[in-house]
């Protein structure tokens, strides 16, 4: 060849085989094979060093469990109520519901006011100021029953997506 002449370049710069890859494993299990069979006092020590990480990341990962979604039951109408009720029936019902319902409100109201009591007597034993105390929860409490009212008729008035419209579609 000349010593002018344009140097040749391969066809394919890309090689042909992974086993002419940099990838390749073999070349690296063949360097590791070497650098073990070397008489070192601190090879098996290192090696063990070396599998620490992989093999506590291997034990945390094969601990973790996975649970599905469980399958969906399948309903094919709601049991608790007989069927052919009378509307009297219903409504004794929902009036014995209404009473359990107030009087478990009054008990509750009853509860709250005892703690109310011994919190009282607490603080008073503290050296605070209980009446302010009382005044300033007194007028919270009203404020948060105040905005529960105002979003009760606020949704009362509107009217609800979830009810179907009794008028016919336009056709």
């Amino acid at each position: 060849m000349p010593a002018n002449a344009p140097a040749k370049k391969p066809s394919n710069p890309r090689p042909r085989s992974l086993a002419q890859s940099r990838f390749n494993p073999a070349s690296g299990v063949a360097d590791f094979w070497n650098e073990i069979r070397r008489p070192q006092p601190y090879r098996w020590p290192i090696l063990a060093l070396s599998m620490l990480p992989v093999a506590g990341i291997m034990g945390w990962a094969l601990e973790q469990e996975f649970y599905g979604e469980p399958e969906r039951p399948k309903i094919d109408y709601i049991t608790t109520l007989e069927d052919g009720r009378s509307d009297a029936t219903i409504a004794a019902e929902n009036r014995a519901n209404q009473e359990i319902k107030e009087l478990r409100a009054a008990e509750e109201a009853r509860i709250s006011g005892e703690k109310r009591k011994m919190y009282k007597a607490l603080g008073a034993a503290a050296g605070m100021d209980v009446e302010a105390i009382a005044r300033k929860a007194d007028a919270e409490r009203a404020a948060a029953e105040a905005a529960a009212k105002k979003r009760l008729e606020q949704a009362a008035a509107q009217p609800s997506a979830a009810q179907p419209s009794t008028e016919s579609p336009a056709q």
